[in-house]
């Protein structure tokens, strides 16, 4: 976000990507509201959605101590200068989420105006990556992007938004849980790696309690065809701009 951001990471092991730079843009959140991120890691997607939206607060959850601990270290070197903050993570192993959560935020009954989530989809039939932080931010081993959708149903407001960035083999199952789960209007959006390839992410976005039609957005492309960033890209992961039609896809309610 052309140096708004500080972030630290590990020197060796599972590095941060695009993803929850895309997804914390992606966000229709206003002054006040609260966010829940499962899966924070060392707090990349909460530090851009609060740079962004200065008024917002935050709630990360993370299961690695170590991980955990780095963004606290993020969180601080990126704190007012009268030394608030305005994210705090707790720790947490995706689907168990800790009943004192809901003394985090606000709300007459602990629930998050939005939550949002980039869960580990890689299967767990392919090769384990040999470093345990990477395995644990990617590997699909011990438990299934709709594991971390149905528990994530029961901690957003009605209303609310859920937001998961996944592969796009995962979308289907995603879809299917939120559906089963009290969610609908539910919206999709391809991450194009250049014009004319297909995609292989996805943003997935649902109303908890949502009644609109299933909509399939135009999406973004990331890459020119020499690699470079499109200028839409830009706006986004350097300028800090909203995800392109993001605000609109869905319209909650409080």
């Amino acid at each position: 976000m052309g140096g708004r951001v500080r972030y630290d990471q590990f020197t060796e092991g599972y590095r941060t990507g695009l993803e929850p730079v895309l997804m914390a843009a992606s966000i229709p959140a206003k002054d006040g509201e609260t966010v829940l991120e499962a899966g924070c890691g060392a707090g990349a997607a909460l530090l851009c959605l609060t740079a962004r939206l200065p008024g917002v607060r935050g709630v990360g959850l993370e299961a690695d101590p170590e991980t955990l601990a780095l963004a606290e270290r993020n969180i601080r070197a990126n704190a007012d200068p009268d030394g608030e903050t305005r994210i705090q993570v707790v720790h947490a192993h995706l689907p168990d989420i800790p009943k004192n959560l809901r003394a985090l935020t606000p709300t007459a009954n602990g629930r998050f105006h939005h939550v949002m989530a980039n869960p580990p989809w890689h299967s767990a039939h392919g090769t384990p990556s040999p470093d345990s932080r990477r395995r644990l931010a990617l590997s699909a081993e011990t438990t299934a992007p709709e594991d971390w959708a149905r528990a994530l149903t029961k901690w957003v407001l009605p209303g609310g938004t859920l937001t998961f960035v996944l592969s796009v083999a995962s979308a289907d199952r995603i879809c299917r849980t939120l559906l089963e789960n009290g969610c609908g209007s539910i919206q999709l959006y391809p991450f194009w790696p250049r014009a004319g390839r297909e995609a292989k992410l996805v943003l997935v976005r649902a109303v908890y309690g949502g009644r609109g039609i299933f909509r399939l957005r135009a999406g973004l492309v990331l890459h020119e065809t020499d690699g470079r960033f499109t200028a839409a890209a830009e706006r986004v992961l350097r300028d800090g701009e909203a995800l392109p039609e993001s605000q609109n896809l869905s319209r909650p309610c409080f």
